[in-house]
């Protein structure tokens, strides 16, 4: 290590010298810098650019579906007892629909109060209770609750409860707790217990003297007919008629007929009519945002080709910033970062193939094959990029008569030329690739792209010049000392011989 003397001789601010000297050799250090700062904002910009372009591109999924163009909007006369929602294929038009009958659980009561905390006698009913449901082919299915021998009443509702079971069995309190009386229920509507051989019909099966008619007080069997009991009550499958001529059944309150999806509520009073339309204020909106979100990008790209470049405004080294107020700093960086993008092939051409998948014609079979004639155009003023305009009673109008053959000049994916759509999403996924390439994503290493490739060249330059500055410091300090040192020497002899002369005298 060089020993550093500082003008003990000559008197000379040596530190200061040699720091004016390194400033001057650092010159190029900081240009290094600058550049590197320059391709990390540059990265950021476009890593920006992507950020917007993958949401358009997740857009573009939704605007290749059928439902964007062809969602149904279902009016219904009597909307309290029958109502329906249809998908793109269902038709226009006018249904009628009379509910007689409503899809309703099965439902056992007790007959007498019971102790929920009784225990269960398991000398008498063992330890095991059965109970019987039925699947979708009306066939029995058993299923065992195992009883122990601290289990009360209340325990074993519990289980059947939680049993893997179409059933859940409670207690109703009420105000009264002397009053108690269990509730067994089907945790499902309608009717799967097609025989009166089965239990009498009931959807819950149980033995005459079991723990249930003789613990639970429950009757087994079906009660009679419009009757609340004894016996289990309910279990009934919806019952409706469709168009005046079909009569139908589901054990569900709903259906789904000619693609048209009905929600039973009550009984109706006569016939219902449900009324199809296509929803044009929900396709008009799902493309009207659409459109918005493309015209964001095209303003974003567009911006960056418009902006103004400084370039007496490099990045601030760190002396500059120490030197300068934020507000200073974020003036003087935002001009610095004006015009990053300008001239930057990938987002020319991005522009450019967004644009021409717009204007070319689509040959198809369907009524409408380019934008104009269902109200869309580009913006007259040049300055915009080609943003879209959108008509609205023109595009109204075409989803209203047509939304078939709108969906195929942005969808068509078939027969012809692909949709809109289709062209544009390969623009975009085309830009976002070049993009990644070029700009790399937040997952990626400086090797695995353009910029960064020549960030991480930068990176070794810079630190193989500090390095090289570290020896040019040593040199200047060691060529300083060494002056220092002479100097001294030449005082010391100058001292010698100017006593000497004074002794001789």
């Amino acid at each position: 290590m060089v020993m550093r003397v500082g003008g003990l001789a000559t008197g000379m601010d040596i530190e200061g010298m040699v720091n004016k000297l390194m400033d001057a050799e650092r010159i190029p250090l900081r240009r290094m810098e600058q550049d590197r700062t320059m391709l990390t904002w540059k990265q950021d910009a476009f890593r920006d650019i992507n950020l917007g372009l993958s949401e358009l591109d997740r857009m573009i999924f939704d605007m290749k579906l059928s439902r964007t163009y062809q969602t149904k909007n279902v009016q219904s006369t009597q909307a309290n007892a029958v109502t329906a929602t249809g998908g793109s294929q269902t038709s226009d038009g006018n249904y009628h629909i009379q509910v007689d009958q409503l899809a309703t659980t099965a439902m056992n009561i007790g007959e007498a109060k019971v102790n929920l905390d009784e225990k269960i006698d398991t000398d008498t009913y063992g330890h095991e209770i059965k109970y019987y449901t039925f699947d979708e082919n009306g066939k029995k299915v058993d299923h065992t609750i195992s009883i122990d021998e601290d289990d009360t009443i209340g325990s074993v509702l519990a289980k059947i409860t939680n049993d893997d079971s179409p059933v859940r069995a409670f207690a109703d309190v009420g105000d009264d707790p002397d009053a108690t009386r269990i509730i067994l229920e089907t945790t499902r509507t309608g009717q799967y217990n097609t025989s009166e051989n089965n239990y009498g019909g009931a959807e819950i099966g149980f033995d005459e003297e079991s723990f249930f008619t003789d613990v639970l007080h429950l009757t087994a069997g079906k009660a009679a007919e419009d009757s609340n009991g004894p016996g289990e009550i309910g279990g009934r499958n919806a019952k409706f008629t469709y168009n005046y001529g079909l009569d139908l059944e589901s054990r569900d309150n709903s259906y789904t007929i000619n693609n048209l999806n009905l929600e039973f509520h009550d009984t109706t009073d006569g016939h219902a009519t449900l009324s199809v339309t296509n929803d044009v204020d929900h396709a008009f909106e799902q493309i009207s945002n659409f459109v918005e979100k493309y015209n964001d990008i095209i303003d974003k790209l567009n911006g960056t080709q418009q902006e103004e470049k400084y370039r007496d405004y490099p990045p601030l080294t760190q002396e500059q910033r120490d030197e300068m107020s934020e507000d200073e700093i974020e003036k003087w960086e935002e001009r610095a970062k004006s015009g990053i993008l300008r001239g930057e092939r990938v987002i020319v051409d991005a522009m450019t193939n967004m644009r021409r998948g717009w204007y070319e014609p689509v040959n198809n079979d369907g009524a409408f094959k380019s934008m104009t004639e269902i109200g869309l155009n580009t913006s007259i003023d040049y300055m915009d990029g080609g943003k879209i305009i959108i008509d609205e009673d023109k595009l109204k109008a075409a989803l209203r008569e047509r939304p078939e053959d709108v969906q195929k000049l942005f969808a068509n994916n078939e027969d012809g030329d692909r949709g809109l759509i289709y062209r544009l999403d390969n623009a975009v996924d085309e830009t976002i690739g070049r993009i990644n390439d070029h700009a790399g994503r937040a997952t990626s290493t400086l090797d695995n792209y353009a910029l960064g490739k020549r960030m991480k060249d930068l990176d070794q330059r810079i630190d193989s010049f500090q390095e090289r500055l570290m020896k040019v410091e040593e040199r200047y300090w060691n060529q300083f000392t060494q002056m220092e040192k002479a100097i001294q020497r030449m005082n010391e002899q100058s001292s010698y011989l100017f006593s000497q002369f004074n002794d001789g005298m």
